[in-house]
């Protein structure tokens, strides 16, 4: 088998499974009312085909804001990126510019068995892209493929809980490498790890920067956007669209993990500096009305608070314990949870074998409240 990612251009003797084809499965928060077929934004977002064949093509119209872009293919278990964009290339060749789908080659040279494939979302918001279905080779048979888990989980967070950087193995416990994009795969963030482990379906709300608050973290910059801006979005960063909001009845968690309090220390560490000053006090107060609002629309959900192994002061981590021993007064459902190596474990964003280490440690606590 192999899994290739060229730019095709021709469809003729294939067969073509249209987006909205029923035997496909959805999983993300994606955006489904778009002309284009339906547009993957958030990391994690997938589709799912059962198929019977040798080949499969994707039909992609790529959305670009920073980075090369990728997306993910998960063939019978070996997973992979294609690159769909590159800052290096023309536009002419790197990606549709005219609003048309480009078509790139996923997989070639399976036995004519059956198959498993996943096309997901391996990126954050360094860009979005439409589906526009797939294109097997003639006499292919597809079939409705698997059915989601039942159990549901939903994460918010940054660039740790997208998975970016996490391919960068040979730098563990350290700061990143150069790159634009390439190490990125969400795939291997701690968050799709834990729903793996929990045997879950996952609605990964995460972007690289992303802090509490306006003018802090590094998203979207200058004029940096805070989580409000995103929460409850499908569609959320102006260069790439128009904003939409998400129906929060569409999808009902077990749980939600809340991981924000990184990226807040930019470009002032006011949490470490002067805890009991006005700045840190208007951003506890903020953070517990930020899980008000998510206690407002998932009520029976079970809210987990919590950062990440990155290093970061732990006055950030003793402020969201505050929160939740305040709101833990009249709601039991809130938890705060601490990693073994929470915000020590590493200078760099987390790799594979940190967010698998990390997973278990999450997962497991999940279960020890009833999850």
């Amino acid at each position: 088998m192999l899994l290739v990612g060229t730019t095709q251009t021709s469809e003729e003797d294939n067969m073509t499974v249209s987006y909205n084809d029923n035997r496909l499965v959805y999983e993300g928060r994606i955006d489904f009312c778009n002309e284009k077929g339906p547009c993957f934004v958030y990391p994690c977002s997938n589709v799912r085909l059962r198929f019977k064949g040798t080949s499969v093509k994707v039909r992609i119209i790529n959305h670009h804001a920073c980075y090369n872009n990728y997306i993910g293919v998960m063939v019978d278990g070996i997973v992979k990126k294609i690159c769909i964009f590159n800052e290096d290339s023309s536009l002419e060749t790197a990606h549709s510019t005219a609003g048309e789908y480009d078509i790139y080659s996923v997989c070639e040279g399976l036995e004519n068995t059956e198959h498993q494939l996943m096309l997901y979302k391996a990126m954050d918001n360094a860009h979005t892209f439409n589906f526009g279905g797939f294109v097997l080779n003639d006499g292919a048979e597809v079939y409705e493929a698997e059915p989601l888990p039942e159990k549901k989980l939903e994460f918010y967070g940054d660039s740790v809980t997208a998975g970016e950087v996490s391919e960068a193995t040979d730098y563990c416990g350290l700061a990143d490498p150069p790159h634009k994009g390439e190490y990125s795969n969400s795939y291997w963030s701690y968050a799709w790890y834990t729903a793996r482990k929990m045997n879950a379906q996952i609605h990964d709300i995460a972007q690289g920067g992303i802090a509490l608050l306006d003018d802090t973290g590094w998203f979207d910059g200058p004029n940096f956007k805070g989580i409000f801006n995103m929460y409850d979005r499908i569609q959320f960063h102006l260069q790439l669209g128009e904003t939409k909001r998400f129906d929060f009845n569409s999808y009902m968690p077990d749980a939600v993990i809340i991981a924000i309090g990184q990226n807040d220390a930019n470009p002032e560490d006011f949490m470490a500096n002067d805890y009991y000053g006005e700045k840190a006090s208007f951003w506890r107060a903020n953070y517990k009305y930020f899980v008000e609002l998510i206690r407002r629309r998932r009520p029976e959900a079970h809210i987990v608070l919590t950062t990440t192994i990155l290093n970061h002061n732990e006055a950030w981590d003793k402020a969201i314990d505050e929160v939740c021993n305040d709101m833990r007064k009249k709601d039991d459902k809130v938890h705060h949870f601490l990693y073994s190596n929470n915000g020590c474990g590493t200078h760099g964003h987390i790799r594979k074998p940190e967010a698998e280490k990390m997973a278990e440690e999450l997962s497991a606590y999940l279960r020890s409240i009833g999850i």
